[in-house]
């Protein structure tokens, strides 16, 4: 069945669509793999709806819907208050994520049922055009997610598969991960690799297994998370990097990144690209090329995309398609394409390596 698992991009159409099925969608998945970040990019692509996020870790029955008394021709009665973190009183259309619905108590789980089928909270319904989704992780990891059969019945449930190491690249090179991390995940790809995949935990140190102990392993969240340090690295003495790293990633993913980050500190800097193109450093091996490659779609600006023409011509072409790859992904920042794509620098590179692109047209 895991031919029908979605990547972020598949399962963000889908609950998209859900608007019109209202119907809720479900995603489980692996942690550390970008659920929780599909709401930020539903309210990007919805501006006239409100994100609304429920973490269902935090909540017990009382904190869905409380009490309060109201008058009645002269008799009290009691009437259910929402909580505002569902949004109905904002009076337009609302994105409710529930997360972690899986580790939910099960009386928060069965309050949530009318939530998830009918859009309906107590006596209020949600805003006409919302979306509900959830969130929770895979059973088999074994944190304690848990989905009774009359829930799972009432909603959509799909499973969100892990990205894949170029994937994972694509993502980290418009949001900001160091291009060191990116160069090791792509000479390591199979960091991503998922447990359901892997027998014997020996097999792939990297990962969360849920037969081992590890207390801390890779996944793009603790990826993304390693960065930090990563790009702090001029100020931290190298043990004190280390254990950072150990403890965000793991002894054996953080170790081997280090030794990593030695080739990465020995690449040409951007000063001598931009000044010296026809001089600066070129890498002599695959890998740093690569992180040469990560390190420019990062940052490249318009005043010096010309100078990095010049420097690109000097690489093997391997890694110039890499970096022309890189700039037509669509997930690739605009700005920074568009200061690529209209020097005259990339026309003359597209028009020399058209063939290239033939299946594209």
């Amino acid at each position: 069945m895991q031919l029908y698992n979605l990547n972020l991009e598949q399962a963000h159409n889908l609950i998209l669509a859900s608007r019109f099925a209202r119907t809720t969608v479900l995603l489980q998945g692996h942690m550390g793999c970008g659920k929780t970040s599909i709401g930020k990019a539903l309210a990007a692509a919805l501006p006239s709806h409100v994100l609304c996020y429920f973490d269902c870790t935090t909540k017990s029955l009382g904190d869905v819907v409380v009490p309060k008394l109201k008058d009645l021709d002269g008799n009290d009665y009691v009437r259910f208050a929402p909580n505002e973190e569902f949004g109905v009183h904002l009076n337009k259309p609302v994105i409710l994520m529930i997360d972690e619905y899986g580790k939910a108590d099960p009386s928060t789980k069965n309050a949530l049922l009318r939530v998830m089928q009918e859009f309906q909270i107590g006596s209020y319904a949600l805003p006409e055009g919302s979306i509900v989704f959830a969130t929770t992780n895979l059973g088999t990891e074994g944190v304690g997610d848990i989905l009774p059969p009359h829930a799972r019945n009432r909603i959509t449930v799909v499973t969100l598969r892990k990205p894949t190491a170029m994937e994972f690249i694509e993502w980290g090179v418009s949001n900001g991960v160091d291009h060191a991390v990116l160069g090791w995940v792509k000479d390591n790809p199979h960091c991503m690799q998922s447990f359901e995949e892997v027998k014997d935990p020996d097999e792939n140190p990297y990962i969360y297994h849920p037969r081992s102990s590890r207390a801390a392993f890779v996944t793009p969240r603790s990826l993304e998370k390693a960065s930090h340090w990563v790009k702090q690295r001029g100020s931290l003495d190298r043990a004190t990097l280390n254990a950072a790293l150990i403890g965000t990633l793991g002894q054996q993913a953080a170790l081997d990144m280090a030794a990593f980050l030695d080739m990465a500190d020995k690449l040409p800097t951007l000063d001598s690209i931009k000044r010296t193109p026809e001089t600066a450093l070129v890498p002599g091996n695959v890998a740093a090329l690569c992180m040469v490659v990560y390190r420019v779609l990062g940052c490249i600006e318009k005043d010096w995309v010309e100078p990095w023409h010049t420097y690109l011509q000097r690489l093997p072409n391997e890694a110039q398609a890499l970096f022309v790859n890189g700039v037509r992904s669509s997930k690739y920042s605009e700005t920074r394409r568009a200061a690529v794509m209209n020097s005259p620098g990339f026309t003359q590179w597209v028009h020399k390596f058209s063939y290239l692109f033939g299946g594209d047209q």
